[in-house]
């Protein structure tokens, strides 16, 4: 039998209890008859037996009739008591546990209707002791959120990017610098404004999960060394952009030693680097024509110095000549360093960075010359180094700047080595080995980067890493290579640990049920789940009907987060029909212009993203989703729970499971019902209320919930 179905199971004990009753009674009339027959004598049963034959029908007729009075009396009974006390206890269970304003009915037998006023006075007296309860607990929770709201207010003021995570990589405060860091449409981030920073998202989703693991190994290792401020800096790469990040611990109460969870602060370092690219390029310019000036000046100058004194004229010309173009120089020179002023010219410190990622990011760097084409083979195996980032990315984009101007170079390799305690970061490019002498005067000039003193050069980067540089001929294949040493980041004990096992990936195992198994036993109220709903053309998805409007809201902890939420239009590229526009109010005007189905339902699977999925008669709204996985790639293959379902699981006996309904029994008021994000926050509300209902039923699991709701009478609707 499915949960909650105890009425249909006291029907059958009824039936079965009427059937043996009558069925015994039955038994025990025909005993007495046969033994009260044996007792008369024989003329007398020869007399009565034609008077018994033809009164044997309307005995039968007697006993059916009798059968049916008694059942119909019992049913009767049944249905007035009986019924009536499995009602009056679902709606005693709603207001112990969800909503203490919900009483029962009194209209039923005497008997039951005192005992329903009974419990309504019990109630009347639950929620005046409430009341002081919550009086004090609102009292509580003023002085807490004033708490609250200062720290808010601080986080808000902050300027750089906060994120708290717990130790699984949960996010569990974060602040809108953060969100508008890492949501930033543009600069190649295809997540952009897809909802990935919010309350339980995971911040793998964002930052490379071997990334925060190496910072987090640091940091339990200078725990454990105690080390005061045992901080982890690195640089991660978010899609085309560099963001420079710092981890520090948040220690676990009673343990100074143990992690509870982490901060980052993030900062977006990118047009640090696009600057000094484009100080590199002024300087270029600023270059050529200082010497088309001073060429200028120095044929003014011959000229003079030929011309004898005799010609005052003369003479007065080219030094006129001679002082304009001193002074344009000057001028020249002082609006390029007044730009230059602008930029950043700090040098960092050495930070923690996956090799490949610098790789990657010089390649970029250099393959943005003008002209020039730059390439690099990815590494084989995992290594990280602590790099001055931003230094080498100048240093190696400088020098392959001026290899272009001054020797016509147009492509370069790059290539990163390891070489024990230093990596060697090559730059190589085709070049006679006459080039080799020029290029190595250069090895003291400044490359555009520097601190506030002055650039530094070449052979300071190297200093500034502990290293070594040098260029290197090879008269084989006619190249030249520069080569940086960087120094190797020390391995964390982990890392150590994974280096004496084989890594490797099999890909079959996203097709076992472990992972599932796994979430079906995780508890309702630990999940995080995205509740949904959509608005549609019409409601007809497999005649050609479309989504109109697509919203969600998240629950973490058992929390409705308001504030985050996913509320998009969707142009059908169809009509709306009367009857749809009148219930959500949806016009073609309002669709016009806005994205397709194709654009916003990847969004929407990125917010919904490690979440189980919730809506009200959700199989409408799914079968409009599946029709379109073939059109826009995207299959959502996480649990889906209808809270159509759940409460049919709670309130068995009920036939109104509406939305309306539900709101009205649990207590919970409706606002904006037929807007997609309204009934979505409704459904989120009520799916909260329905929790302790199931808990109550013995309903605990995500799998009992999955479970129940598929033996429901209700579970047999699709579309």
């Amino acid at each position: 039998m499915p949960p909650g179905s105890t009425v249909a199971r006291l029907r059958l004990k009824l039936a079965a209890a009427v059937a043996i009753a009558f069925a015994a009674v039955t038994a025990l009339v025909i005993g007495a008859g046969f033994a009260v027959w044996s007792r008369i004598p024989d003329d007398l049963r020869t007399a009565l037996r034609p008077v018994l034959d033809d009164s044997a029908g309307l005995l039968l007729v007697f006993a059916a009739f009798l059968l049916v009075v008694i059942g119909f009396g019992v049913a009767s009974a049944f249905d007035a008591y009986v019924v009536g006390m499995v009602r009056a206890a679902e709606g005693a269970r709603i207001i112990v546990t969800v909503n203490p304003a919900h009483r029962l009915a009194d209209d039923g037998p005497a008997e039951a209707a005192a005992l329903a006023r009974v419990v309504n006075e019990l109630a009347d007296r639950q929620q005046a002791a409430l009341g002081a309860v919550e009086a004090r607990i609102r009292d509580a929770n003023a002085r807490l959120d004033e708490e609250k709201q200062r720290l808010a207010a601080l986080m808000s003021e902050l300027t750089s990017s906060v994120l708290v995570c717990n130790v699984d990589g949960l996010i569990l405060l974060y602040n809108e610098a953060a969100r508008a860091l890492l949501e930033r449409p543009g600069n190649g981030n295809a997540a952009a404004g897809a909802g990935i920073v919010g309350l339980g998202r995971s911040v793998f989703g964002i930052i490379d999960r071997e990334v925060i693991a190496h910072a987090l190994d640091l940091v339990r290792e200078r725990l454990h060394d105690g080390e005061t401020r045992p901080v982890a800096p690195f640089v991660a790469v978010f899609g085309d952009r560099l963001i420079r990040a710092q981890m520090a611990p948040v220690r676990a109460a009673g343990d100074a030693t143990r992690l509870a969870g982490f901060v980052l602060t993030l900062d977006d370092v990118t047009g640090s680097v696009q600057r000094g690219t484009e100080r590199d390029r002024r300087l270029q310019s600023l270059t050529e024509d200082m010497r088309a000036g001073l060429a200028g000046i120095r044929a003014a100058v011959e000229t003079l110095i030929e011309y004898e004194p005799r010609e005052p004229a003369r003479r007065e010309q080219f030094i006129a000549i001679i002082r304009d173009e001193s002074v344009r120089l000057s001028e020249q020179l002082d609006a390029r360093l007044s730009g230059d002023a602008q930029g950043p010219l700090a040098a960092w410190p050495l930070e923690g960075m996956p090799a490949d990622d610098l790789l990657r990011i010089v390649t970029r760097s250099v393959g943005k010359l003008r002209g020039v084409t730059a390439t690099s083979d990815p590494l084989r195996e995992r290594m990280w180094l602590d790099v001055d980032s931003f230094a080498v990315v100048q240093s190696f984009t400088a020098l392959a700047a001026r290899l272009s101007r001054e020797l016509g170079v147009r492509e370069f390799a790059l290539a990163l080595a390891p070489g024990g305690r230093f990596a060697e970061l090559r730059l190589t490019w085709q070049s006679p080995p006459s080039a080799l002498d020029v290029a190595t005067g250069w090895e003291e000039a400044a490359s555009g980067t520097g601190d506030a003193h002055g650039r530094l050069s070449l052979r300071e980067v190297a200093r500034h890493h502990g290293g070594e540089q040098w260029y290197r001929a090879d008269p084989a294949d006619g190249t030249l290579t520069f080569t940086l040493q960087l120094p190797v980041a020390r391995p964390t004990q982990a890392a150590v640990a994974a280096m004496t096992r084989p890594m490797f990936y099999d890909f079959e195992l996203f097709d076992r049920p472990g992972g599932s198994e796994a979430l079906a036993r995780r508890r309702l109220g630990e999940l995080a789940y995205t509740v949904f709903d959509t608005e549609t053309t019409g409601l007809e998805p497999s005649a050609g009907d479309e989504i109109v409007s697509l919203s969600a809201v998240r629950i973490v902890n058992s929390r409705l987060l308001r504030d985050e939420c996913f509320d998009h239009l969707v142009n059908p590229r169809r009509p709306v029909s009367r009857e749809s526009q009148r219930i959500h109010g949806i016009t073609p005007a309002m669709l016009a212009g806005q994205p397709g189905i194709e654009e916003v339902l990847p969004r929407f699977a990125r917010f919904a993203e490690d979440t189980v999925l919730v809506g009200h008669n959700v199989a409408f709204d799914m079968r409009f989703l599946q029709l379109k996985e073939e059109a826009t790639g995207v299959r959502l293959v996480q649990p889906v729970l209808d809270t159509l379902l759940l409460s049919a699981v709670v309130h068995p006996e009920l036939r109104e499971h509406e939305l309306e309904a539900n709101a009205a029994r649990l207590g919970i008021p409706i606002v904006g019902r037929h807007t997609s994000l309204g009934d979505a926050i409704l459904t989120g509300e009520i799916f909260l209320k329905l929790l302790p209902l199931l808990a109550a039923q013995g309903v605990l699991t995500l799998g009992d919930a999955l479970a129940a709701s598929q033996q429901t009478y209700l579970s047999r609707v699709r579309y």
